[in-house]
């Protein structure tokens, strides 16, 4: 990652919510009911700009001392650059932070190696989540380097 990338906690959802339309509604044929479940206004949600606009989002539903992570999108022009795992890092310090003491997350498959370079471990069967298979993963928040 070589251009300057700025992260914050945000409450506007525009910018989250199109970047994880584009990469799972239109990328990945997630259903727009599966993507909108409702739950937006019980999470809390970052979101990284680089010098073109908006390009990563995340959110975090809260589960008294667990953060469960969810929707965890990268816009195609970013991905590969460390820009997912600075949002990553950054959001699990800002948890920790906070006194979380957890992150969970469902991690896609595919990302899992991702993850596990994110110290998360993988745990349990994979299921199918809106028709992608999954596996849950977590890790303490204790070091989010």
């Amino acid at each position: 990652m070589t251009e300057v990338v700025t992260i914050a906690e945000v409450t506007d959802l525009a910018a989250p919510l199109a970047i994880r339309a584009e990469v799972f509604i239109e990328e990945q044929g997630v259903s727009r009911p599966d993507e909108v479940d409702g739950r937006d206004g019980d999470c809390l949600h970052w979101l990284a700009t680089d010098g073109e606009g908006p390009v990563a989002t995340l959110r975090v539903l809260p589960r008294g001392d667990v953060a469960k992570i969810q929707r965890v999108a990268v816009l195609r022009r970013a991905r590969g650059t460390g820009l997912g795992a600075a949002l990553m890092r950054h959001v699990m310090a800002a948890l920790a932070e906070r006194g979380f003491r957890r992150a969970t997350l469902g991690a896609q498959t595919e990302a899992i190696g991702f993850y596990t370079r994110l110290g998360f471990v993988a745990r349990g069967p994979i299921y199918d989540d809106a028709g992608i298979p999954h596996r849950d993963m977590d890790r303490d928040l204790g070091d989010t380097g």
